[in-house]
Order: structure tokens, then sequence, then C-alpha cells
């Protein structure tokens, strides 16, 4: 971390150092742009800088308490150094929080994309179960939700659902939420009552904001159908479903939950925008369209993220090494004895990357 805060110090003087530059003062644009990136540095400098002043005295007061002879002065000099060690702490959490933020993505809301991997019909009844907890859990964090599309299966299930979660917290707490999902219980359609196992894919794609990303009118494609499905009598009889194909990249995206083809066609492009935004920051990364692969891999039962038990009642979480035995409480939404260490420990990995 301090490493980190190291080159922060380091470009914030390169900064002052150049918006004094007679060159950067005759360029408004350039000197508007270096002061935007000044103040964003600020806070973090003005910490670490207060966090260096009480560590220098610290050091000092510890050297002091080595050498007093004086028993008052000493325990002057340790009532000193216990309040500078308090101080420190308190400043190096700050500077942690800081730094997090920093790298975090902000988004005022998130796609949850769940999909049906391996095991047929079973896969998408646990699609159905996992929608249900993480409805449950936004409910408890008293998150706003919406549904965007879904498709079911013939028992009830979900091939396909995509619910957006709109809250300024929702992608810090979500984001570990994306990879392979794997459940091990005796489905309801097995008369052997032997425990198979099925996976379900999980996807959290922040919403960008709409400057963030212009979509060309010219490189979409809309066709509209009927709507298949649940639904009564108006669902079956109007072509109120919307199909978006973005061409340049071959991006699919299918809305038909609603009765007016005008709000599936809002909702389908609303998907579209997170999916091409995904696209391309990893394309930034050199990842091109590995991301999303690398969110929720294949569907292979090899690559699961996390095991839901049912014959032990039990979640793991196979990246942290947690398991819990309260299965059908997480399912219930209670999920803050998973989210929280997940957070902590992605966190904490954040902070050693810089």
């Amino acid at each position: 971390m301090f490493e980190r805060l190291e080159e922060i110090e380091k470009r914030y003087e390169e900064i002052e150092s150049e918006m004094a530059t007679p060159e950067v003062l005759a360029n408004m644009e350039e000197y508007k742009k270096l002061a935007k990136e000044r103040v964003e540095l600020k806070g973090v400098i003005d910490i670490y800088r207060d966090w260096k002043k009480k560590k220098g005295e610290h050091e000092k007061t510890r050297e002091l308490l080595k050498q007093e002879n004086d028993e008052e002065m000493k325990a002057l000099a340790k009532e000193e150094t216990s309040l500078l060690e308090e101080e420190l702490g308190r400043l190096e959490a700050m500077l942690q929080e800081k730094l997090l933020r920093k790298n975090e993505k902000q988004a005022k809301s998130v796609f949850l994309e769940i999909r049906a991997g391996t095991g047929g019909e079973e896969a998408a009844l646990f699609a159905r179960d996992l929608f249900s907890m993480y409805i449950r859990y936004a409910e408890s964090m008293k998150w706003k939700t919406e549904l965007m599309s879904s498709s079911i299966s013939d028992l009830g299930g979900f091939r396909e659902v995509i619910v957006v979660v709109e809250a300024k917290d929702a992608w810090s707490m979500l984001q570990y939420e994306s990879g392979v999902h794997r459940v091990q219980r005796v489905p309801d359609t097995e008369a052997q009552g032997r425990i198979h196992t099925s996976t379900v894919t999980v996807a959290v794609l922040p919403e960008p904001e709409e400057l963030e990303l212009n979509i060309n009118p010219d490189e979409i494609r809309i066709d509209v159908f009927r709507s298949s499905g649940p639904g009564g009598q108006h669902v079956n009889t109007t072509d109120s479903a919307v199909r978006i194909t973005h061409t340049p990249t071959g991006t699919v995206v299918t809305c038909q939950d609603e009765k007016s083809q005008h709000k599936n066609k809002a909702k389908a492009m609303r998907v579209l925008r997170a999916r091409l935004k995904e696209k391309m920051e990893s394309e930034k990364e050199q990842e091109i369209s590995e991301e999303r692969r690398k969110q929720v891999g294949t569907g292979d039962r090899s690559e699961r993220i996390r095991t839901y038990n049912f014959p032990q009642g039990r979640v793991t979480d196979h990246r942290i090494g947690l398991t819990l035995y309260k299965l059908q409480d997480v399912l219930n939404g209670n999920m803050g004895d998973i989210v929280a260490p997940l957070k902590a420990h992605f966190q904490a990995e954040a902070l050693k990357k810089g």
C-alpha cells in the first residue's frame, strides 16, 4: 500500500510542477485537466502526508523512550507512543479506504444475469432459487430491483433471467458473485433419490452512464416478434418482444417480459449498453471477449466458485475456503456472512497489487 502511495505522491508533485510551467499556464484545456487530476489525488495525499508526519513523531518518541531514565518522563513517552499508534492506525484505515475507492468501479446500478448451466431442468430450477436469493438479499439491503428479461423452463425454472439492481453500493457488494455456482441435491424429478450435480452461471455487470457509451443506430438491428411463455392472451397475440443485435460485435439481447414493445426495447438497450461497455473495458485490458468467460466460465462443474450442498446443509465458497452450515438461511437472502468475507479478501488482494 505504501509503495502505491509513494507513486501517487510523486505524481501529485509532478502535476504541481507542470501546472506552474508557462506552457501549461498558456493552455487552459491542459491546465484544467491537470487541475482535475490534482483534486482527485489531494484527498489521499493530505492523509498520507499527515500519516508520514505522525510516523516521524512516533519514531522519535520511541527513541526517546529507549534513552530516557526518568520514570515520569518514561511514562509520558509511553502514553504519547500509545496515542500516536492509535492515530497511525486510524490514518492507515482511511488511506486503505481511499485507495480502494479510487480503484473501484463506480456504478449507480448493476445487471445481475443468471443462466442455467450443466444439468438441464435441475439447473434451471436452481437458477430460480439463486434469483430468489438475490432478490431477498436486495430487499434486505433496501435496494430497488427490476426484472429486465427472463426465459422460463418447462418446470418453471429459469433458463436465463436478468435483473437490474439500482443502488450505489450494489456493485461493491455483488461483484464477487460472478462465476459458476454448483448445486448438489436430489432433484424433484429424481425417482431413485440420487444426488445430482448441476451448475448455474452468474454475471454481474455495472451499468454505464449513457454519456460513457454512444451506440451508433446504424450498427444495431432490431427485430420484433411474438412473445412466448407465461403472460396471458395479450403476450401471445402481439409482436411485443424485441431482439436487438449489435452487428459489429454480434452481441444479442432479447426482452419480452413487458406487454409494450417500447418498454421491451428500452430494457434491451440498457442491457446491451452494459454488455458493450464490458467488452470495451476488456479490450483495454487486452482480454477482449474473454472477460465474460473469465466471469462465468463455460458452466462446467470444475470451474465452480461456490457449492450449495443440500444433503449437508452446506455452502462453500472455494475462492476463500469459507464453509457455512446454514444453506437455507443463505438461500433465504441472508448473504452477509458470505459477502463481507469475500469483499474483505478481494480488497486486501487489490491493495497488494496496488
